[in-house]
């Protein structure tokens, strides 16, 4: 049926069934509010899903709690590594790269490859040859002791000849005159290479005069808060963050 003016004209019962299709106004915030809800709660749990997977197969993080790579790595700079950085190359001369402790798996250290299978590696008066040649020195690497040990007690200063046994590499600590590595314990499986640092993204210089944990623990968890808190500032090696190596 038409109106005069040509506009359709809907019987009642027609009307009644749109009626009753059309959602009402408390109904589309419920849904919008759940659809909300919902989508906050699928970004997180993905994020949360992309986090988890990174961490287990791409980056790891660590703390730096030594010296032995200093100037280069600084004891309480935090690091990431980069954990697939071998898995499609070797490793270069020069890298800086988290292992296992050969005689303890459950210790990770952290050195500078300076030599690899079949070259051949000697120090003699605190210099390191490869090859025969003398090796590139690191720019944050450093000695810290003018004494010149002689191989008969240390192998610190005056090593080898020595070549570097197939799939291992020769590692070195930056600060050579504080450092165990090869020159003590032999080298590096490329099995045990946990993968490649990559920079700094968090540095917090390590303070001895800091409160420690003592029982019962109760007054000392506001007294070591409380300490941090107040020397945060002083602490915070800023300059640092971001810095690769």
């Amino acid at each position: 049926m038409e109106t005069p003016f040509g506009m359709q004209e809907f019987g009642v019962e027609e009307l009644q069934q749109r009626q009753e299709v059309k959602p009402s106004v408390k109904e589309k915030k419920g849904k919008k509010g759940k659809s909300l809800i919902r989508e906050y709660a699928e970004t997180i749990i993905i994020a949360l899903l992309v986090a988890v997977l990174l961490r287990v197969f791409v980056v790891s993080a660590y703390r730096v709690s030594s010296g032995s790579m200093e100037d280069s790595l600084m004891e309480g700079d935090y690091i990431f590594v980069n954990k697939l950085a071998y898995k499609m190359s070797p490793p270069k001369i020069g890298d800086v790269v988290v292992f296992t402790n050969p005689f303890d798996p459950t210790r990770d250290y952290i050195k500078r490859l300076v030599a690899a299978e079949g070259q051949t590696v000697e120090l003699f008066d605190k210099i390191l040859y490869v090859d025969g040649l003398v090796a590139d020195i690191p720019a944050g690497s450093k000695h810290v002791d003018n004494k010149i040990l002689p191989q008969v007690l240390s192998n610190r200063d005056n090593f080898g000849p020595m070549i570097v046994p197939e799939g291992q590499y020769f590692v070195m600590g930056d600060n050579r005159d504080d450092s165990q590595d090869s020159r003590f314990w032999g080298c590096v499986d490329k099995r045990h290479i946990k993968g490649k640092s990559i920079f700094v993204y968090f540095s917090y210089e390590a303070d001895p005069q800091a409160p420690e944990w003592k029982a019962p623990y109760v007054m000392e968890f506001f007294e070591i808060a409380f300490y941090n808190l107040i020397h945060f500032p002083s602490r915070l090696r800023i300059d640092r963050i971001g810095s690769s190596f």
